[in-house]
Protein backbone atom coordinates (compact mmCIF):
# COMPACT_ATOMS: atom_id res chain seq x y z
CA UNK A 1 0.00 0.00 0.00
CA UNK A 2 2.93 2.55 0.81
CA UNK A 3 4.15 1.87 -2.84
CA UNK A 4 1.30 2.22 -4.63
CA UNK A 5 0.77 5.74 -2.89
CA UNK A 6 3.99 6.87 -3.42
CA UNK A 7 3.67 6.02 -7.00
CA UNK A 8 0.27 7.78 -7.27
CA UNK A 9 2.05 10.98 -5.30
CA UNK A 10 5.03 10.66 -7.78
CA UNK A 11 2.51 10.68 -10.72
CA UNK A 12 0.48 13.54 -9.46
CA UNK A 13 3.79 15.68 -8.71
CA UNK A 14 4.66 14.86 -12.38
CA UNK A 15 1.71 15.91 -13.94
CA UNK A 16 1.39 19.32 -11.78
CA UNK A 17 4.94 19.83 -13.21
CA UNK A 18 4.37 19.21 -16.52
CA UNK A 19 1.05 21.13 -16.43
CA UNK A 20 3.26 24.27 -15.28
CA UNK A 21 5.55 24.35 -17.92
CA UNK A 22 2.63 24.07 -20.37
CA UNK A 23 1.26 27.89 -18.18
CA UNK A 24 4.91 28.74 -18.67
CA UNK A 25 5.33 28.12 -22.16
CA UNK A 26 2.08 29.84 -22.75
CA UNK A 27 2.90 33.30 -20.98
CA UNK A 28 5.70 33.21 -22.92
CA UNK A 29 4.46 32.51 -26.34
CA UNK A 30 1.59 35.37 -25.50
CA UNK A 31 4.86 38.04 -25.33
CA UNK A 32 5.25 37.66 -29.18
CA UNK A 33 2.67 37.46 -32.13
CA UNK A 34 2.65 33.52 -32.68
CA UNK A 35 1.01 32.52 -35.44
CA UNK A 36 -2.43 31.33 -34.08
CA UNK A 37 -2.53 28.14 -36.80
CA UNK A 38 0.32 26.74 -35.42
CA UNK A 39 -0.34 23.25 -33.18
CA UNK A 40 2.63 24.38 -30.34
CA UNK A 41 0.32 27.41 -30.33
CA UNK A 42 -3.03 25.67 -30.96
CA UNK A 43 -2.40 22.83 -27.60
CA UNK A 44 -1.09 25.44 -25.67
CA UNK A 45 -4.02 27.59 -25.44
CA UNK A 46 -6.79 24.88 -25.32
CA UNK A 47 -4.74 23.61 -22.69
CA UNK A 48 -4.65 26.64 -20.44
CA UNK A 49 -7.63 28.41 -21.77
CA UNK A 50 -10.28 27.16 -19.68
CA UNK A 51 -8.46 27.78 -16.44
CA UNK A 52 -7.03 30.79 -16.89
CA UNK A 53 -10.47 31.90 -18.18
CA UNK A 54 -11.96 30.85 -14.74
CA UNK A 55 -9.98 32.63 -12.98
CA UNK A 56 -10.53 36.04 -14.98
CA UNK A 57 -13.88 35.14 -14.32
CA UNK A 58 -13.19 34.64 -10.58
CA UNK A 59 -10.40 37.69 -10.25
CA UNK A 60 -11.38 40.46 -12.87
CA UNK A 61 -8.82 42.82 -11.64
CA UNK A 62 -5.74 40.43 -13.22
CA UNK A 63 -5.59 42.31 -16.21
CA UNK A 64 -3.69 46.01 -15.65
CA UNK A 65 -3.64 47.50 -18.92
CA UNK A 66 -2.05 45.25 -21.80
CA UNK A 67 -0.37 42.83 -18.91
CA UNK A 68 -2.28 40.00 -17.87
CA UNK A 69 -1.38 38.30 -14.26
CA UNK A 70 -3.52 35.70 -14.44
CA UNK A 71 -1.11 33.16 -15.55
CA UNK A 72 1.67 34.65 -12.36
CA UNK A 73 -1.68 33.24 -10.33
CA UNK A 74 -2.06 30.40 -11.86
CA UNK A 75 1.38 29.52 -11.28
CA UNK A 76 1.43 30.09 -7.74
CA UNK A 77 -2.04 28.17 -6.66
CA UNK A 78 -0.83 24.82 -8.54
CA UNK A 79 2.63 25.25 -6.71
CA UNK A 80 0.64 25.71 -3.36
CA UNK A 81 -1.72 22.81 -4.36
CA UNK A 82 1.10 20.59 -5.52
CA UNK A 83 2.83 20.66 -2.36
CA UNK A 84 0.00 20.16 -0.36
CA UNK A 85 -1.39 17.24 -2.24
CA UNK A 86 1.36 15.43 -3.10
CA UNK A 87 2.80 16.29 1.05
CA UNK A 88 -0.11 14.96 2.29
CA UNK A 89 -0.24 11.27 0.17
CA UNK A 90 3.86 11.29 1.26
CA UNK A 91 2.86 11.37 4.95
CA UNK A 92 0.21 9.15 4.36
CA UNK A 93 2.50 6.67 2.55
CA UNK A 94 5.33 6.51 5.34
Amino acid sequence: MDVLLVAIARIIDLAFSIYIFIVIARALVSWVNPDPYNPIVRFLHKATDPVLYRLRNILPFLRAGSFDFSPLVLLVLLSVVQQLVVGFLMRIAH
